[in-house]
C-alpha cells in the first residue's frame, strides 16, 4: 500500500504545482473536504488519502472565534507534526498561521481523535531541515514558498503533554 501512496504522489505533486490547481484548489477543496468530514465524522479527509492530514483547531486571531481548517502535516520523527502555511503559492499568509501566532495554544484531530497542541514557529536555523522533511514527504512543495514571493511560515505542533514535561 505504502507504495501505491508513494507512486500516486510522485504523480499527483507535479499536478499540484500548475496555475489551475493552484487556482481552483483553495475555492474547491475546502468544501470537499468539509462534506467528507460530514460523511465519514471525521475519520476521513480526502487530502489524507495522499499525504497525512489533519483538522487544526484554532482560535481567530481577530475575533476569538474557534476556527477549524484541513491541513498536510509532517510527522518530525517525535510524536510532533510540522505544518506549512503555503496557501497553495499565494501572496498571502494564510488565515490559520495568524491564528497561531495570536493563539498557540490549540488542537487537532488526527482521523478522528482530537489531541490539544501547542504551536511554535519554527526558528529560522531549524526551517531547511523541516523543509527537507517536508519534501521527503511530498516532492516539490517547497515550490509554493519560491513561487509566493514570501518567507512560508512553517510550524511545529507539540502535543500539549509535552510541552509539560519539557518545562519541568
Amino acid at each position: 500500500m505504502a507504495t501505491v501512496v508513494g507512486i500516486v504522489r510522485c504523480a499527483v505533486a507535479p499536478l499540484s504545482r500548475t496555475r489551475v490547481f493552484r487556482a481552483l484548489a483553495p475555492i474547491v477543496l475546502p468544501p470537499a473536504e468539509r462534506m467528507m468530514a460530514r460523511l465519514t465524522n471525521g475519520r476521513v479527509q480526502l487530502s489524507g488519502l495522499l499525504v497525512p492530514s489533519l483538522v487544526l483547531h484554532s482560535t481567530g486571531a481577530k475575533s476569538g472565534a474557534p476556527r477549524d481548517t484541513v491541513l498536510m502535516y509532517t510527522p518530525d520523527g517525535r510524536g510532533r507534526a510540522i505544518v506549512a502555511g503555503t496557501t497553495f503559492g499565494q501572496e498571502r499568509h494564510p488565515g490559520w498561521t495568524y491564528n497561531l501566532l495570536a493563539h498557540p495554544d490549540a488542537s487537532i484531530s488526527v482521523r478522528g481523535r482530537r489531541l490539544p497542541v501547542h504551536a511554535t514557529l519554527i526558528a529560522d536555523d531549524e526551517r531547511e531541515a523541516a523543509w527537507a522533511r517536508i519534501e521527503t514527504q511530498w516532492p516539490g512543495y517547497r515550490a509554493y514558498e519560491r513561487d509566493s514571493g514570501r518567507v512560508v511560515r512553517l510550524f511545529l505542533l507539540q502535543p500539549v503533554a509535552d510541552v509539560h514535561r519539557l518545562s519541568m
